[in-house]
């Protein structure tokens, strides 16, 4: 088969809910524990998804991210490999902050940083751009390495935004309509094109 044919498919799932998200703390890539909730959520994820064929998991090395697959991967069976650069955002010092505490410490910061699109940065964190940087580079090194294959991807919301938002052309700015919704796959494929959005919601979970 020419290579230029070769499509390698990902699907990207958010990890299972955490304390801090019910808490609705902000977690970057420090961790909190999976809830009684996100457990059984990814057990039951891992009974839907079992109805595709996927070759392997590559999962964000946080914590929550790996408690995930390996729970997905108690039903699935199949090879799974951790890669830092699908870790959340790095949010500085919003870590672990609620955005409602965050607005109330520097109001005018956040309406600049919303206004910012991918160059969003918390106070000594990194920006979106960056997030796509080194997501879509992972992808493409996945691709390079096991062309062809089926890969569940399992990471975090904003890695998940900033691959959808920049392969759909958004700006990331805060009066852009909603484009994804939670507790959903989504498949991106790679081919001698690169990296391309096949569908957006393509299994709610």
């Amino acid at each position: 088969m020419p290579i230029r044919n070769i499509i390698t498919r990902f699907g990207l799932i958010r990890h299972a809910e955490t304390q801090w998200n019910r808490e609705k703390r902000i977690q970057g890539q420090t961790d909190s524990p999976l809830t009684r909730r996100g457990i059984l959520q990814a057990e039951k994820w891992g009974h839907l998804l079992n109805q595709i064929s996927w070759n392997r998991i590559l999962t964000s090395d946080t914590g929550r991210a790996v408690e995930t697959a390996g729970r997905i991967n108690e039903k699935l069976k199949i090879s799974m490999t951790p890669d830092q650069r699908l870790r959340e955002q790095d949010w500085g010092q919003w870590t672990g902050k609620t955005l409602t505490e965050i607005e109330k410490e520097d109001p005018q910061l956040v309406t600049d940083q919303i206004r910012a699109g991918w160059m969003f940065c918390p106070p000594e964190g990194e920006t979106r751009l960056n997030i796509w940087k080194r997501s879509q580079q992972a992808l493409g090194d996945a691709a390079a390495k096991w062309p062809g294959e089926t890969i569940l991807i399992v990471t975090h919301e904003g890695v998940i935004k900033s691959l959808i938002y920049r392969l759909s052309g958004r700006k990331y700015t805060g009066n852009e309509p909603q484009l994804i919704k939670s507790r959903h796959l989504h498949w991106l494929i790679h081919n001698h094109k690169g990296l391309q959005l096949e569908k957006v919601h393509a299994m709610p979970l």
